[in-house]
């Protein structure tokens, strides 16, 4: 499985470059090899409990998948924004390319350094790789680029020592690659740019889903570092922590928005939020969606008896959620993806905050969010959070997130790029929910190596293929220009990576497909 999970990803890259071939291509391709052999030597340290931290059981250790999203997200980027003419962003990609590669491989050389024996191979071809990486960005970024891929280093090294001692078990390897990597590329952009702020310069959009990631987060390390000392289950913990998010809200996040935005934040999300008569009916809708979707909660754990306790909700049960979730996100892809994107940020942050109300068992809703969530818990949900329904939000958002919107002067990318929004509505909404219900009810023929089966995979292309043709007809705006041997070709790569990869497919599927898409 591991085997041809990697033959897929090596299949993605080199289809990525087939088209845009430059020289960082030779970069990605040496870093693809050397962290096939790298993934070896994390999953051995994982079988035998050697690796420094506690990482997430029951999956490999997911190295190879998740170092080539970033570098080919960056690649595909560079070369969709120089197309454009958009030199800021044509160097926004050339330094999350290099940022990803340097990230991957300072998790190769952890792995081979703490390995014993010493891998011999192992090390000769992670100092090849790292010789190509860095004679490649000797030549290709300026000294504040340089600059600017060593802090998010910096950042993404502290950030891992903190979080993965703090939440054992939550990440891979990889996971913690694609989620820490990602977290500590958006703290240094969001410090960048609060030090050199120009008015009238940046989409607000832009800087509000940047303060509420940061923000949020840092919310969660304060209070982590806080309830060591005090037990955060009491009546008085939960009044500080209701009063200290408050305070670090309208005190900290409140201001360092209005310095990026120019303007009062409050303000200027009610005029978003309510500025034209299609919003405010997208927002009645997603409503009743929200309220859809506590109502399946509520009714799986009335169903609960008392003499089935740790009775769990079945693989339909919780794909009920994906179905909900494709409801919300289509008709905000076809009307307005602005307002989509910023409601999937506020919807991110308080998905976070309730997890930590959860987790520290704050009153009055700590204990009852735990009883209530934890009956669709499932294997990957083996450390103190619970992370499923967040990569799933996640890797419906961050195709819409990370879309060039600047590079795409009529709001949109010619050919196949033109499905980059919809790539974690086909990948996790349509094609894991179609996999999974058809897989656990008809499936027969399992892959091998896997618990997948045939069944669920052929019917999950199909059913992205049908999607693909919905959206046709009802997004006026994508214009395949005869791309679709290159859809058919991606959608049938990552429904496959879907069968045998063993991490966080809500999360890693979406980027996939999207650079896929995108290139």
């Amino acid at each position: 499985a591991v085997l041809v999970e990697a033959l897929l990803v090596f299949s993605a890259a080199l289809s990525v470059h087939a088209v845009v071939w430059d020289r960082f291509s030779w970069c990605a391709l040496a870093l693809a090899v050397q962290a096939f052999y790298a993934q070896f030597k994390w999953d051995r340290l994982l079988r035998l409990g050697g690796a420094v931290f506690q990482f997430r059981g029951a999956a490999n250790s997911g190295l190879l998948p998740a170092s080539m999203v970033m570098p080919l997200l960056g690649v595909v980027m560079k070369e969709r924004c120089r197309a454009a003419g958009i030199v800021y962003f044509e160097r926004l990609g050339v330094v999350v390319a290099s940022t990803g590669m340097l990230l991957a491989l300072f998790l190769s050389v952890l792995a081979v350094g703490i390995t014993k024996p010493v891998p011999t191979n192992t090390c000769i071809l992670t100092g090849v790789a790292g010789s190509i990486i860095i004679y490649t960005m000797k030549h290709s970024l300026t000294v504040s680029e340089v600059i600017e891929v060593l802090e998010v280093l910096l950042i993404f090294v502290y950030l891992s020592m903190i979080l993965l001692y703090l939440l054992p078990r939550c990440f891979t390897p990889g996971e913690a690659l694609l989620v820490l990597g990602g977290v500590s590329f958006v703290l240094n952009q969001l410090i960048k740019r609060s030090l050199n702020v120009v008015e009238g310069k940046g989409d607000p959009i832009d800087f509000f889903l940047l303060v509420a990631v940061v923000g949020v987060l840092l919310l969660g390390l304060f209070f982590t570092v806080l309830f060591v000392f005090m037990d955060s289950g009491t009546w008085i913990s939960s009044m500080f922590f209701h009063m200290m998010t408050a305070v670090l809200g309208l005190g900290v996040i409140m201001p360092w928005l209005y310095r990026l935005i120019q303007r009062n934040p409050l303000f200027w999300l009610l005029q978003f939020l309510f500025q034209t008569q299609t919003r405010l009916y997208l927002l009645v809708y997603w409503t009743f969606l929200a309220a859809s979707a506590c109502g399946v909660v509520f009714y799986q754990n009335a169903k609960r008896s008392s003499e089935s306790k740790k009775h769990q909700a079945s693989t339909i049960t919780r794909k009920y959620f994906h179905f909900i979730i494709v409801a919300t996100y289509v008709p905000g892809l076809i009307y307005d993806r602005q307002l989509l994107y910023v409601a999937a940020v506020l919807c991110l942050a308080v998905f976070i905050f309730l997890e930590y109300i959860r987790y520290f068992r704050i009153k009055p809703f700590g204990q009852t969010l735990r009883h209530l969530l934890s009956l669709f818990l499932d294997e990957r949900d083996s450390g103190p959070l619970i992370l499923t329904h967040i990569y799933l939000l996640l890797g419906m958002s961050l195709p819409v997130w990370l879309f060039p919107r600047s590079c795409a002067p009529k709001g949109t990318l010619p050919g196949a790029g033109a499905l980059v929004p919809y790539s974690g509505v086909l990948a996790v909404g349509v094609g894991d929910t179609i996999a999974s219900v058809f897989g656990s009810t008809m499936g027969e023929i399992k892959w091998p190596g896997t618990k997948k089966t045939f069944e669920g995979t052929m019917t999950a292309i199909f059913a992205q293929i049908i999607a693909v043709a919905l959206i046709l007809i009802f997004d006026s705006s994508v214009n395949l220009n005869s791309s679709y041997a290159w859809i058919l070709g991606s959608v049938s790569l990552v429904s496959l990576l879907e069968a045998y990869t063993t991490q966080i497919d809500n999360l890693l599927l979406p980027l996939y497909l999207q650079i896929m898409l995108m290139a």
